[in-house]
């Protein structure tokens, strides 16, 4: 059993080290046989964007001998070297423009002392520019590699600054059109796709990889991958688990596939979860405990988004488009950064229109823990608290207990959270239930109007409806007069209609009431 390492995300480390490697060079060789390109591709984070980036590196350094049992090593390329210029903004954030245009000039300058250059210029772009032309002079054509692009804007989307930083990447990135002659292959990864930045608006012979479907699966692991690359940790998981084989890839994909890319019904796996998963051989939460969305739940509570109705709304391709910082759309960065993803693509005509979901149970779990303690402002250690007593009284289908700890919940939102609004309830509502792990849906479609929630154990049935300026007994009349209970009388579950009042001065539920 190869290693699994979790922690190095360079090729040459990985390598020598004899660990795992899932071989992605077949892919790679498809854009490096090329003979000029400059491309761009867009990942969630932790998703394998600088390991890609070290592997170009090590591909146009000519160092075969790396490659040696991978798909690349049998496949024609002339292996020739080409200086290399790599730069990760990861690595340097900056809150001004001017310390930003000093961290791109140390960059290149860690570049330039590689050849043993010197550059010149009056700011990071006239020195970017200055190391091209050196290099090309000097060994030939350019490789490009750039790692997180978008690292400092999304570090200062809040910041007053943020236009004079943009100012200095739009300069920065210009300088890979300028210099086109002189580059042999430039690749660039983020995790967003911005506009009013020279990467998109100014390279026009940039080839955008995010969403083409030839390369879904270079960064992130598919099934097949899964299966061969890690089947010895899934025997010893198999045997930890006692369960069957079968069983354990279903609980595998339920946990952590489900990430899509592109038109095709094409999947993969975050790759960090994968390496924690058999490292510990522990099902857990990995690859959300590796960062705080705050800039998205920020946004989220600003703009009043509802999670529950966006994943039913329909989006065209041009919502994956480049957007603009100031005018940021939550439903397209939440797929940019992971937490939703392509669950259905509907083809009219030449309209190609997508609905976004959560890719799987991790994410799902995780994001909707983290809304809810933002929304009710309390912790998540209470939050999973106050889930634990939940969870007991849903599994007795005691609802009593249910709404009493639901109560607890709730009490003491804080009046400038609050939103005198059905909806901010009902949504509220939906994002427990579904952290319980039970099967729960939204404005369900009837004959007769829809249905507020209706929340699935495995042997009951629970049709609610909500009441904000009405009472409990309003709500289990409305179920009853318009047959709400129909669709589930042959579901062979006990049928249960719950009416429920929420109180805007008190903001919490005041009253339930049931009837079998």
């Amino acid at each position: 059993m190869k290693p699994i390492n979790t922690s190095t995300y360079t090729f040459r480390d990985i390598r020598e080290g004899g660990y795992l490697y899932v071989d992605k060079t077949a892919i790679l060789h498809t854009l490096v046989q090329q003979f000029k390109g400059v491309f761009f591709l867009s990942r969630p984070r932790r998703f394998g964007k600088s390991l890609t980036i070290s592997t170009f590196e090590e591909i146009f350094k000519g160092n075969k001998d790396l490659f040696e049992g991978l798909a690349i090593y049998n496949l024609p390329y002339d292996w020739k070297k080409y200086p290399v210029i790599r730069i990760d903004l990861g690595s340097r954030q900056a809150d001004t423009p001017e310390k930003l245009d000093s961290k791109l000039q140390e960059a290149i300058s860690d570049s330039a002392h590689q050849y043993h250059l010197e550059t010149s210029g009056v700011d990071s772009s006239s020195h970017f520019l200055s190391l091209i032309r050196q290099l090309s002079d000097s060994f030939g054509k350019v490789v490009i590699l750039i790692d997180e692009y978008d690292k400092p804007i999304l570090g200062n989307i809040d910041n007053p600054a943020i236009g004079e930083i943009l100012k200095v990447l739009k300069g920065f990135y210009s300088v890979v059109k300028t210099a086109d002659a002189s580059i042999r292959f430039a690749f660039l990864t983020g995790v967003s796709k911005f506009s009013k930045v020279s990467v998109f608006s100014d390279l026009n012979n940039l080839t955008d990889l995010t969403m083409d479907s030839r390369y879904a699966t270079l960064m992130g692991f598919t099934q097949d991958e899964l299966e061969t690359n890690f089947s010895e940790y899934i025997d010893q998981l198999e045997k930890k688990e006692n369960v069957s084989r079968q069983d354990l890839l279903g609980k595998i994909r339920n946990y952590y596939n489900g990430y899509r890319f592109s038109k095709e019904e094409i999947t993969v796996y975050n790759p960090v979860s994968i390496g924690k998963l058999f490292e510990t051989q522990e099902f857990a939460n990995y690859w959300f405990e590796t960062g705080t969305p705050t800039m998205l739940i920020n946004l989220m509570k600003k703009r009043q988004i509802d999670i529950e109705a966006e994943k039913k709304r329909w989006i065209d391709s041009e919502a994956f488009s480049a957007y603009e910082v100031d005018r940021l759309e939550a439903l397209p960065l939440l797929f940019q950064t992971g937490y939703l993803t392509i669950a259905e693509v509907e083809r009219i005509g030449t309209m190609t229109s997508y609905r976004l979901d959560y890719p799987n149970l991790e994410v799902a779990t995780s994001f909707t823990k983290v809304l809810l303690s933002r929304q009710i402002e309390k912790p998540l250690n209470e939050v999973s608290g106050a889930l634990r007593n939940l969870l007991v009284g849903f599994s007795k289908n005691d609802l009593e207990t249910v709404f009493l700890a639901l109560q607890s919940l709730f009490s003491g939102i804080n009046q400038e959270l609050h939103i005198p609004l059905k909806k901010y309830y009902q949504s509220l509502f939906v994002m427990v239930f579904r952290l319980l792990g039970a099967e729960i849906q939204s404005e369900v479609k009837t004959a007769d109007g829809r249905i507020d929630a209706v929340v699935q154990s495995f042997d009951t049935v629970y049709v609610i409806e909500f009441k904000l300026n009405g009472t409990a007994q309003e709500a289990l009349d409305q179920i009853r007069n318009k047959d709400y209970c129909l669709s589930y009388q042959n579901s062979g579950k006990k049928i249960v209609a719950v009416g429920v009042e929420f109180n805007k001065e008190k903001r919490n539920v005041s009253e339930w009431l049931c009837s079998k």
